[in-house]
């Protein structure tokens, strides 16, 4: 156990997550003292020590690089310098992100992009400041011009995309937080969570129908779990409600292979839907079985073969990369199959254990340098299988206890990135959700006050979530449509 101490509560958001980044199997007590003697004291287990930032330190840290804080935030810059800096000499590792704790590393390059920097200028620049890699500060300049380029042939002041949350699954994986449920356990309850969805979709569509729709995607949980008459009611729905003169991407997340069949597959293909994704996160039957995956492997292979057949031209593959038991070379055989189907595009993530999974951090074991050490390996060998295939980074997310302290790459052929994907990160267009779990993010012109915050923070961007559970947003559907109805299209 790690016990915190922060001199303010502003100073612990950061703080916390690069302490867990160093020692993600630790527990990490944080308590505030406003006066405390210094910044930040961490007193470390196992004979660890105690750490502290103090006046003098942070005053030695900014007269090397030239620097006096002028304000809060700041401060909480140069403090998080220092700790890093510690915990970097303390343990002999260093974080391939630095000092970021943030879920969009690539929005800072791109903000340095849009304000006219080049390359050579961002990269050394973001290796100072955050304490980035090398490799990382490259990654993130790449794909800021990528999606640059994409993003510009979108209307972000009149355009909006659009995201509608299945919520049902065949099984639940033992990684998963999502707010999905086994079919088994709701199958009764599918046709009253549809009429709620289409209610709200009906809503959200009256009140957008002077604006552009650039995207939709169907995503949950598994969307292919409903029957092929419950996706057709469902896409009908969206078909009669929405127009499509401005859409550009219309994808539906196949997901699971045990419940993908060629009736469905003809639903989605007579729809118009452009791009579909089929998600093994492995292709090692041992890791199935042991994440609560009740399908085989060849499954898998089938069904991309058959969505092949039936026409789609643009069919995306998820992996997982640090599942409990792989190794590097369960991920190169994992890819050696992924290669012989070859995928217009493949999203690479790093296993995130969240609070709401069945699988524990703790499951992974404590030796996180053999971990780390594993990830960066199976990462590797994605990166040279996508460069194989012709496919080039196009988006980049993190996550809250993402193992290694790694990130999630989107990898696709040039013209089959995923316009939603980059949308959702970058966070330049709204993006209204209908669904249980589902969490619109509406881009305002003005500024208003951030809900919830008690020094009248402002924010651009108002989210609006829907409740979770699946019987409360059935109960609750007028509700959900008046908490957006208070926002859409102000």
């Amino acid at each position: 156990m790690i016990h915190l101490l922060c001199k303010s509560e502003a100073y612990t958001y950061n703080v916390y997550h690069i302490i867990k980044a160093f020692f993600p199997s630790e527990e990490v007590i944080t308590s505030v003292d406003e006066e405390a003697s210094c910044y930040v004291e961490v007193c470390l287990p196992d004979e660890g020590g105690r750490l502290a930032v103090d006046e003098e330190q942070l005053a030695d840290a900014m007269r090397q690089r030239g620097a006096a804080p002028k304000e809060q935030k700041e401060l909480k810059y140069w403090i998080d310098v220092c700790l890093y800096r510690r915990l970097l000499k303390l343990t002999g590792r260093s974080l391939a992100w630095g000092i970021l704790t943030g879920v969009r590393p690539t929005k800072i390059a791109m903000q340095r992009a849009e304000e006219g920097w080049d390359r050579d200028r961002f990269v050394p620049w973001f290796q100072e400041e955050c304490m980035v890699s090398g490799r990382k500060a490259e990654l993130a300049w790449e794909i800021a011009k990528r999606e640059q380029a994409m993003l510009g042939r979108l209307d972000y002041e009149e355009g909006y995309s659009l995201y509608v949350g299945i919520p049902f699954c065949p099984s639940v994986c033992t990684y998963c937080s999502f707010s999905s449920g086994a079919l088994s356990d709701w199958k009764d309850r599918v046709g009253e969570y549809l009429e709620a969805l289409q209610k709200e979709l009906v809503f959200i569509a009256k009140r957008s129908r002077d604006r552009k729709l650039n995207t939709v995607y169907i995503g949950g949980g598994t969307p292919t779990t409903l029957t092929a008459d419950q996706l057709d009611g469902l896409l009908t729905c969206i078909d009669v409600h929405f127009s499509r003169e401005y859409l550009l991407e219309y994808t539906v997340e196949a997901g699971r292979p045990d419940s993908i069949t060629a009736e469905k597959l003809k639903v989605l293909k007579r729809h118009g839907i452009t791009r579909i994704s089929i998600n093994p996160q492995s292709m090692q039957q041992k890791t199935l079985d042991m994440i609560g995956r009740k399908h085989r492997v060849e499954e898998i292979a089938a069904a991309y073969r058959m969505a092949r057949e039936l026409g789609f031209g643009n069919i995306n593959m998820d992996l997982i990369a640090g599942l409990p038991g792989e190794g590097i070379q369960d991920m190169q055989d994992t890819l050696r199959q992924i290669e012989e189907l070859a995928p217009d595009s493949l999203t690479v993530h790093s296993l995130a254990i969240k609070r709401a999974s069945k699988m524990r951090r703790a499951d992974l074991g404590k030796d996180q340098e053999k971990v780390s050490r594993t990830l960066e390996g199976m990462i590797e060998a994605s990166r040279e299988a996508a460069d194989r295939m012709g496919l080039v980074p196009y988006y980049l997310y993190r996550q809250k206890n993402i193992a290694g302290n790694f990130e999630n790459v989107g990898y696709a052929k040039v013209d089959k990135a995923g316009i939603y994907n980059i949308l959702i990160m970058e966070e330049k267009q709204s993006i209204i959700a209908a669904g249980a779990g589902a969490s619109t993010k509406i881009v305002l012109k003005e500024p208003v006050p951030m809900p919830g915050s008690k020094k009248k923070k402002m924010t651009y961007l108002m989210r609006i979530e829907n409740v979770k559970a699946i019987d409360a947003y059935i109960a609750r559907i007028d509700e959900m449509t008046a908490r957006k109805g208070e926002w859409l299209w102000r």
